[in-house]
């Protein structure tokens, strides 16, 4: 039996003392610029309050909607796009398991064999030959040492990629929430243009049907009544089509909830809401809008992306250096005849590999991997202003549809107004139908401006707060208890679950990968 020598020791014990003693490729920085730091917007200052509750990560409270906390809710337990996102943050959580393995010794081959062996001479028979079997067992083990870093940047790009899956999450969770509000003032407002058109078709009905009744008895010409007929038609038309607004918003809603298009039953239970459009002049954010857009899951992501790309440059370099490892075989052999010794055989030693004929695409390759990086450089800088833009933009609209609600809602009142006197003035004889016509189209319209700018304004408010990237929070976890059930009856997941789930990994900053 073979062993281990005092030279042997103590190569490898210079060997593991200088493993990992160099680190090739950069340390990964933040690249902020200086503008958001400072950056703030006279708009979204007008339009913030300064009330603790509800916060942006709960937004949709400030309309104090039960049928939308509900379908908000119903959203975070079953919409399709949120669990493929849990599932993925689990691919990578799995996937910097695989990094972190690189660090320990692989056993690269195992093997065992058996043979019956007889000899014999043509002077002696066959048969009185005793055979032998010749059993052997045996395995190699590889370790290759981190000498320039590669394992070490290999779990510091899993680990990046890890957690900016988590923050891609949580953006869904951001543009979820933020598309099931809209969609349902989407509905809710289809749902008050739909009155108002049906409104003024009995109005505009009365009208035609009078004028009718005059032209067939001579008393009118038939202008007034083709106009009122026409004006009456073309509102009737309008019928149809918001009936279908509130159907596809139905069936997107149903979608998003993770539901097959269909009813939605519960939407109706609340007969003050249908066509109840609220008008909150304020959102509540927390701290400053230049904090807020850094904090942003999307920003988050992008910065993580950064840190695991980073990380992959030096892989890419470690390639450019000798690969050094340790490798051992234990052998063991045996023998069925009398008197046959058994053997148990190590040998230790170690190994140096090194591509020097491979340098020109070794080169090229860290080139490859430094050209992604600054491609998401790039790319997180164009992030942060589209995040500004998305948030000036959206307090910008807010501040013109609250300055016109009060506009529009005077000019309603005075369309209403103008259709009763028009009404009284042509009974009386003292003007013609046009009059009343223009009152009542007038009237119709005001009415639908005075609606859509209310769901403008709360389309807007939407969007402000998910152009700070409100609306992270949920109750429900990474992975469903359903589909982990499912999972683990096929796979042995270990810890990994649990692993996701953690709170602690949540609160890791993004900006600290693992080193």
């Amino acid at each position: 039996m073979s062993c281990v020598t005092g030279s042997h020791r103590l190569l490898l014990a210079s060997v593991a003392c200088l493993a990992g003693c160099a680190t090739v490729g950069p340390d990964f920085h933040p690249q902020h610029e200086d503008w958001p730091g400072h950056w703030s917007s006279p708009a979204i200052e007008k339009t913030t309050a300064s009330q603790a509750q509800p916060d942006a990560s709960q937004w949709w409270q400030v309309f104090a909607d039960p049928s939308l906390e509900r379908l908000i809710a119903e959203a975070d337990a079953h919409n399709t796009d949120l669990k493929i996102a849990g599932l993925r943050v689990l691919e990578a959580r799995a996937q910097l398991g695989i990094a972190l393995s690189g660090r320990y010794p692989q056993v690269q081959q195992i093997g065992a064999d058996a043979a019956y062996t007889k000899t014999h001479t043509h002077h002696e028979a066959s048969g009185s030959v005793p055979g032998s079997w010749q059993y052997g067992a045996g395995f190699n083990l590889g370790w290759e040492l981190d000498f320039w870093g590669r394992f070490k940047r290999s779990i510091e790009s899993a680990d990046a990629a890890y957690f900016a899956s988590q923050a891609n999450r949580d953006a869904l969770l951001v543009l979820m929430h933020a598309q099931v509000a809209d969609t349902y003032y989407t509905m809710r407002t289809a749902e008050a243009r739909l009155r108002i058109a049906r409104e003024n078709a009995e109005l505009q009905k009365r009208s035609f049907e009078i004028t009718e009744r005059l032209f067939k008895s001579g008393e009118s010409d038939e202008l007034d009544f083709q106009q009122a007929k026409t004006q009456y038609l073309s509102t009737l038309s309008s019928i149809p089509d918001f009936e279908s607004q509130i159907a596809l918003a139905r069936h997107a809603l149903a979608v998003l909830v993770g539901r097959p298009p269909g009813p939605l039953p519960e939407l109706d239970e609340q007969a003050d809401k249908q066509g109840f459009i609220p008008l909150v002049d304020r959102a509540v954010l927390q701290d400053v809008p230049a904090n807020l857009l850094l904090r942003r899951p999307d920003v988050r992501a992008a910065e993580l992306q950064m840190a695991a790309q980073s990380a992959l440059i030096g892989v890419a370099k470690a390639d450019l250096y000798p690969s050094v490892s340790l490798l051992g075989t234990l052998a063991w052999s045996a023998s069925s005849l009398p008197g046959s010794p058994s053997t148990l055989g190590l040998a230790v030693g170690p190994s140096v590999t090194w591509n020097v004929f491979d340098h020109g695409r070794i080169v090229n390759n860290v080139r490859v991997q430094d050209a992604r990086l600054q491609q998401l450089a790039v790319a997180y800088q164009g992030t942060v202003r589209e995040a500004a833009r998305e948030a000036d933009d959206a307090a910008t609209s807010l501040i013109s549809a609250l300055q016109r609600d009060s506009i529009l809602r005077d000019a309603e009142t005075s369309a209403r107004r103008s259709l009763t006197l028009a009404n009284t003035v042509y009974r009386e004889g003292y003007s013609d139908f046009q009059r009343v016509l223009d009152a009542q189209r007038a009237l119709s319209s005001e009415q639908d401006a005075y609606v859509v700018n209310r769901s403008n304004a709360v389309g807007s408010l939407i969007a402000l707060y998910k152009a700070v990237g409100g609306g992270w929070h949920t109750v429900q976890p990474v992975v469903d208890p359903a589909t982990r059930e499912q999972m683990q009856q096929r796979t042995d997941w270990g810890d990994l679950f649990d692993d996701v789930e953690s709170p602690s990994a949540a609160a890791r900053a993004p900006t600290s990968p693992a080193r």
